[in-house]
């Protein structure tokens, strides 16, 4: 058995791989024990996997002003600190990290210790942490095309992004079954994230009645914290009765992308991997601020690849006509869902799991106590 250390907190887009690889690497007979942030979003999505092992570890992301950045800095050192003292009590064979704030103090630590550091990278434009941390891996995994300077090739793997093993696409009508909602002939999905985009709720509340008018009913992740939760409801041009659902949070992804005719969603890598896992069409409205502008080169390679569409932000006042044109487009939807399947050649969770392994393998020290005897 190998004990391994997983940094994947502070937003959805790093704490589900993390889950996923844990979720593998534990059916195997591994130990694991997954750093999550003290944020809602991590305690809000780990509420469903008791049988996985979770510490909170405190940090601070990088922005903000000065200020700011000084609290990440003493963060930072406080998380390195933590790290060094986490790794001497439990002695892991090895750290994987999925980036962010978290992984930093603990990518030091572990090298420090000599314990075999191995980082996902999750974006098409690799993230700070895993351009800080590079020089310090033993192995990176990476999205297909994305090139890092100065990295020797061997310990580079183009393995994906590892989804949640309950992420499974399912026919359309025992995904709505399940999440006990009535659907007309279309229905619409829109995701902002785990931490939501107003613009989309707004935009939402805003078209509801044109969607209705030609029978699209609408299924809403608002995100955490924008209070936005409950129906609308309006009667369709045939006089049946239309209605749109909003949720601050859902833990059910797999059957809301399942439910879906066509999805709009923000392009973190996460959103977009679950979207090909379930085949839901999707038009991609990057997040303009995102760091290194990832969520943009996210989008783009989704678009290229044939599996769906990408609209500018400054353009969503096209939204509403774009969704009308392309929702009853049966063919095109055919075709991004062909493509999508292409896509999808193996199971990442899987090949990340067997590469460790060797990792762990070569560096093991043969520990034999597990991570739940020692208090958390």
């Amino acid at each position: 058995m190998s004990r391994i250390f997983i940094a994947c907190g502070g937003t959805g887009g790093h704490l589900a791989p993390g889950i996923a690889v844990a979720e593998v690497l534990q059916q195997r007979g591994h130990d694991c024990l997954l750093l999550i942030s003290q944020k809602q979003v991590d305690s809000r999505l780990v509420e469903k996997y008791a049988q996985l092992k979770f510490r909170t570890t405190p940090g601070l992301a990088f922005a903000g002003g000065l200020s700011q950045r000084l609290k990440f800095l003493f963060q930072l050192f406080s998380g390195f600190l933590n790290s060094r003292r986490l790794i001497r009590e439990e002695s892991p064979d090895l750290v994987l990290l999925f980036g962010g704030y978290l992984s930093l103090g603990l990518g030091i630590a572990a090298r420090i210790a000599s314990v075999p550091v191995a980082i996902h990278e999750a974006n098409c434009v690799p993230g700070r942490s895993t351009k800080l941390l590079k020089g310090l891996a033993n192995r990176i995994y990476l999205p297909n095309g994305v090139k890092l300077r100065s990295v020797p090739a061997g310990i580079i793997r183009y393995y994906g992004y590892p989804v949640r093993s309950e992420i499974r696409h399912i026919l359309k009508s025992d995904a709505a079954q399940r999440l006990k909602i009535r659907l007309s002939s279309k229905l619409l999905v829109i995701i902002g994230g785990s931490q939501g985009a107003k613009v989309l709720n707004e935009w939402v509340t805003e078209n509801f009645e044109q969607m209705a008018n030609v029978g699209i009913s609408v299924y809403c992740v608002t995100g955490l914290g924008n209070g936005s939760s409950g129906t609308l409801h309006a009667i369709g041009n045939d006089g049946s009765e239309i209605s749109a659902t909003l949720v601050p949070f859902s833990d059910q992804m797999g059957d809301v992308l399942s439910a879906a005719d066509l999805v709009i969603s923000r392009a973190g890598a996460g959103s977009i991997a679950e979207i090909i896992r379930c085949r839901a069409p999707a038009i991609l409205i990057p997040y303009p601020y995102a760091a290194d502008d990832h969520q943009q080169a996210n989008a783009r390679m989704h678009e290229q690849q044939g599996a769906g569409m990408v609209l500018e932000q400054e353009r969503i006042g096209e939204l509403n006509s774009e969704v009308m044109a392309l929702i009853f487009n049966d063919s095109l939807l055919s075709t991004f869902k062909l493509n999508m399947a292409r896509l999808e050649a193996f199971d990442s969770g899987e090949r990340i799991a067997d590469d460790l392994e060797q990792l762990c393998g070569t560096h093991s020290r043969s520990n034999s106590k597990s991570f739940g005897e020692v208090p958390v």
